[in-house]
């Protein structure tokens, strides 16, 4: 019984050593602020990309949109920069997932990922479409190329 009690309690600290590594664990702008190549929206296991037409102030509409959403906050860039990542945490454990756009010229790219496991159970789609569908009607009119 003893030994049993001891475990849970190990279980239990390696658990909210996890939990405290995820909510608290530094984000390298080296790493998260960045842009990879993409040519066409696409969905992967762990996030989305997304190219769509706005006219040349679709990022600072995405802005605003995300400065509104639940558990969001800008990690790096701004519209002036003409790049910018946010990072939205889950509800109840704060899983980072790391969302950066791109204005270049008319057109706004986005790209949203997970840190942490192989697959965010399509949240990140949900977000970005979400976030995309809130745009001005003048902004998201023109559908994605």
């Amino acid at each position: 019984m003893r030994y049993a009690i001891v475990v849970f309690w190990v279980v239990l600290a390696l658990i909210a050593a996890g939990i405290t590594y995820v909510r608290l664990a530094p984000s390298e702008l080296g790493r998260w602020h960045r842009m990879p190549e993409f040519q066409s929206d696409s969905d992967f296991e762990n996030g989305v990309n997304r190219i769509l037409k706005t006219g040349p102030d679709g990022l600072a509409g995405l802005a605003a949109v995300a400065k509104a959403g639940p558990r969001t906050r800008l990690l790096a860039g701004s519209p002036a920069h003409g790049m910018m990542t946010w990072i939205t945490r889950t509800k109840w454990i704060g899983f980072p997932d790391y969302t950066t756009a791109v204005q270049e010229g008319d057109m706004l790219r986005i790209h949203a990922r997970s840190r942490f496991g192989k697959s965010d159970l399509r949240v990140n789609r949900v977000r970005v479409d979400g976030w995309i569908s809130q745009l001005k009607p003048q902004q998201n009119g023109a559908g994605s190329s």
